[in-house]
């Protein structure tokens, strides 16, 4: 894998290396986006669809249940050491 290094380190003339590198490939980009018959803007990313549940109501239910009886034990066990 190649090291990258941060701008800051880079001289002027590689700075502007890279610039025009960067101008030269938006305009192939546009190139080929005329060349396919589409737009050279790059396509908006959709907005993320909601999940389905991966779990069923009633698997939801015995775990909200098994939750509450886990902290009434916990609630019961620190009212019995308070006393």
């Amino acid at each position: 894998m190649a090291k990258q290094t941060s701008l800051t380190q880079l001289s002027a003339a590689s700075l502007r290396r890279a610039a025009d590198l960067q101008d030269k490939i938006a305009g192939l980009q546009d190139e080929l986006a005329r060349l396919l018959g589409g737009s050279a803007a790059p396509a908006a990313k959709e907005a993320p669809t909601r999940r389905k549940p991966k779990i069923s109501a009633a698997g939801r239910r015995r775990i909200a249940a098994a939750q509450k009886a886990r902290w009434a034990k916990a609630k019961a066990a620190k009212a019995a050491a308070a006393k």
